[in-house]
């Protein structure tokens, strides 16, 4: 099997489900290392390089809002979903689930129950 063939495939699936993951994780907020240490205990890893310029990309897409603030002595960024992140996110999961209901049928398995067939 070719690796970097995989490797690459695995990376174009990931990018879509990081995005779902960062927006359902910051309906409570959380700064920059904590939110990548909550969505890492949950086992979706994401690299510091990947995710900074993701809340950026995000943020400036109107999803997310931030502030900075000082805690324990240091200044941190503080992000969440703005209202318009939280309509869009409601969106993306009818989307993943209509999706991911399509794709069981597809591969010949039942749909699981989180799923919602259109």
């Amino acid at each position: 099997m070719n690796d970097e063939l995989l490797d690459n495939l695995r990376l174009e699936l990931r990018r879509g489900s990081l995005i779902v993951a960062v927006l359902a994780q910051l309906r409570e907020e959380y700064y920059g290392y904590a939110l990548r240490k909550a969505l890492a205990d949950q086992g979706m890893d994401i690299e510091e390089n990947t995710l900074y310029p993701l809340l950026r990309r995000l943020e400036s897409q109107g999803l997310l809002v931030s502030a900075w603030r000082e805690e324990n002595k240091r200044n941190k960024r503080f992000y969440h979903l703005s209202a318009e992140g939280e309509v869009i996110l409601s969106q993306l999961l009818d989307e993943w689930r209509s999706m991911d209901a399509s794709l069981n049928r597809i591969i010949g398995r039942a749909p699981s129950t989180s799923s919602v067939e259109n």
